[in-house]
């Protein structure tokens, strides 16, 4: 038995799981532990006999030395030795330290639930202090973000472009057949292939080397990047942390991921990835953005869609934070001072965070947007990755059709599409009559009385063309000007999943 299978023994014979780790300490601890505070799962650990599990979680998730003969009794098919073999521990007389964060991770896509050991490096909780630059970074919010946009239509390749601790890889072995994975980092390619032998997942291959370099001349069919896109001044003293700095000015990686990309997609293949772009003066980001889609030698379909902004001082404190570097200390104000000269030096007034799908065009591109979309999503996000795909299906479908042909259609309503009315007392017709999404996107969509007697009227028995005709009749209007009038919306609301074809 290799190491990594006696460590998975042992994990799973501890229940090391999600579920148990939350009934372990509680859900409130549970909360606490996301939001950095510690405290309140030690004191659940505490109150109980020890055992494997409360041991594991101590260790691993809490960050805390354990006593040898309770590490020893945790970890009895790989044993210390084995342990220390690994890298997961150092031992100290009769203590024993994680030299690493281990902890379970689940999840639920389009092939139903499963659950993961992830290993990365120890965080700011557990180190006490600020993260040294060659930190590998774990699961965190960026990348349950874009593990949840990830595609998972089946294809033949994929590439995982900045790795980290393989996690982006991992799950797109669940519908690639083979998946590449790189990063600058050669411990980030050791952790991210520990993770996958832990785990039992084969056919990724992993590569040393930046941006598309160790990939040149090849592509992929879907290329996923939680790439280090975060916008650090290129000032001495400044940590570059290599899980979230490129090396670049600006958001020229972001720039570059896209100049990039589409020679290394296959026709028809997709591209995904989160990103920042910077506001310069009174410029719009999303222009910028759009301007380099426009540059790339390939062409590129492109749906941008930014989340969110913050101002340049909101900035530079989140990321300093994230380094583990506390606000009030003199550190701290040296590195805001360094992070606002350098935006004021380059007209930086804000920056944007959204998420990026490009797809290498078989011919024009039919696909250009470039949207906000802030606040909640709908559902909380879930299922981001399968309504995209849909919607990408959706496009194509509806975008081939002329207006006759698309008339034909018979559509539905999706099962999560709700109608608001707002009327002022007394009133017989509404002030405002609201479509709202309630998965996907969250989208609120603004209708008139005709659009939404179309929208009602699709059960899948009649055409749109049919519907158009009857409410023409009905509201004693020029059916042509009615079908051009509403004909755009209806193909809008298709591909953003409020309608649906046959």
């Amino acid at each position: 038995m290799t190491s990594t299978a006696a460590l998975r023994t042992d994990l799973a014979a501890a229940g090391f799981t999600v579920d148990r780790l939350t009934a372990l300490w509680g859900e409130e601890a549970a909360e606490a532990l996301h939001r950095g505070q510690r405290v309140p799962a030690e004191r659940a650990l505490a109150r109980r006999d020890a055992d494997p599990l409360g041991t594991l979680a101590a260790l691993f998730v809490l960050g805390r030395p354990v006593g040898r003969d309770a590490a020893a009794a945790a970890l009895p098919t790989l044993g210390l030795d084995g342990a220390i073999e690994l890298g997961l521990v150092h031992a100290e007389a009769d203590v024993i330290a994680p030299a690493v964060d281990l902890r379970p991770y689940a999840f639920v896509d389009a092939l139903g639930p499963a659950e993961w050991w992830i290993v990365s490096d120890l965080g700011e909780l557990a180190l006490g202090g600020a993260l040294p630059e060659d930190h590998v970074l774990g699961v965190g919010g960026a990348s349950m973000t874009l593990s949840g946009l990830m595609l998972q239509r089946p294809v033949r390749s994929a590439l995982d472009l900045g790795t980290g601790c393989g996690i982006q890889a991992l799950h797109a072995s669940r519908h690639a057949d083979r998946v590449v994975a790189t990063d600058i980092s050669e411990r980030a390619l050791r952790l991210a292939a520990l993770n996958a032998e832990l785990n039992g997942v084969d056919g990724i291959e992993f590569r040393l080397g930046s941006m598309f370099e160790p990939v040149a001349g090849e592509a992929f069919d879907h290329i996923v990047s939680n790439p280090p896109f975060v916008i650090t001044p290129r000032t001495e003293g400044v940590p570059a942390y290599e899980y979230r700095d490129g090396g670049m000015v600006g958001d020229g990686l972001v720039a570059a991921f896209i100049a990039g990309c589409g020679a290394h997609l296959n026709p028809g293949g997709v591209a995904q990835l989160l990103g920042n772009w910077e506001y310069h003066d009174t410029a719009d980001a999303l222009e910028r953005v759009r301007g380099w889609v426009d540059a790339s030698a390939q062409p590129l379909d492109a749906w941008v869609i930014e989340r969110d902004t913050e101002d340049a001082a909101q900035y530079a404190e989140t990321w300093i934070r994230d380094g583990g570097t506390r606000a009030g200390t003199p550190m701290f104000d040296t590195l805001l001072g360094a992070w606002l000269d350098d935006f004021e030096a380059r007209g930086v007034r804000e920056v944007g965070f959204g998420y990026v799908l490009l797809r290498r065009a078989e011919g024009v591109p039919t696909l250009r947007r470039f949207e906000r979309i802030h606040g909640p999503l709908g559902d909380n996000g879930a299922g981001l990755g399968v309504h995209l795909g849909e919607c990408l299906a959706a496009h194509d479908a509806q975008s081939a059709l002329d207006d006759a042909a698309f008339g034909a259609l018979q559509l539905t309503v999706a099962g999560d599409v709700t109608e608001e009315r707002h009327l002022w007392p007394g009133a017989d017709s509404p002030t405002a009559i609201l479509l709202r999404q309630g998965g996907g996107f969250g989208r609120v969509v603004g209708a008139d009385t005709g659009l939404a007697a179309l929208v009602g009227a699709c059960d899948g028995d009649l055409s749109v063309a049919a519907i158009v005709g009857a409410l023409a009749q009905i509201f004693e209007v020029d059916e042509d000007a009615l079908r051009a009038d509403l004909l755009p919306t209806v193909r809008a609301l298709l591909t953003d999943g409020l309608l649906h074809l046959p």
